[in-house]
């Protein structure tokens, strides 16, 4: 069995890491929803890719509103109310915690990329060769964002 195949990520755990990423980092309560996903233009995408003993990304997905909201309170501002550098930069360091605790209990030997920022009305982010593990909405008080895991083969499995 290979060390791929070993790796469990149960929803319970994301569920918690993605909470308490949201209160400590943004004083935000946040619950799991049990809305499905579906397309939408003028969103951002937060990802960090996980590799090493065990292969995949977490992407973060939310409207721009709610990344200005979650910008704001992550860096102490003032409400902000476009999309810029600041905002990009703040909801990548947001998946980079969530993945960072995720890799944490999963399986040792998981390393984190840096994270990466889509930002636009209408685009897809494909992680190639990927399927899905985990896609989980969360409520919070700007509406519903989601939380998705995808495992991705090893250079040595494709």
């Amino acid at each position: 069995m290979s060390t791929e195949e070993q790796v469990e990520l149960r929803a319970g755990d994301l569920v918690q890491i993605v909470q308490s990423v949201f209160g400590t980092m943004l004083g935000m309560e946040i619950a799991e929803s049990g809305a499905g996903w579906f397309p939408g233009s003028g969103r951002l995408t937060a990802l960090v890719h996980l590799s090493g003993a065990w292969n995949g990304a977490v992407l973060l997905e939310c409207s721009r509103g709610q990344a200005c909201c979650f910008a704001s309170r992550f860096l102490s501002l003032d409400a902000l109310s476009a999309v810029d550098d600041i905002v990009r930069a703040a909801l990548g360091e947001l998946v980079n915690m969530i993945g960072g605790n995720l890799k944490c209990v999963m399986t040792p030997g998981i390393h984190l990329s840096m994270p990466s920022v889509v930002d636009g009305s209408d685009y897809r982010v494909l992680v190639c060769g990927a399927e899905l593990r985990e896609q989980l909405a969360f409520d919070s008080p700007e509406g519903v964002f989601w939380v998705t895991v995808v495992a991705a083969p090893k250079a040595s499995d494709s």
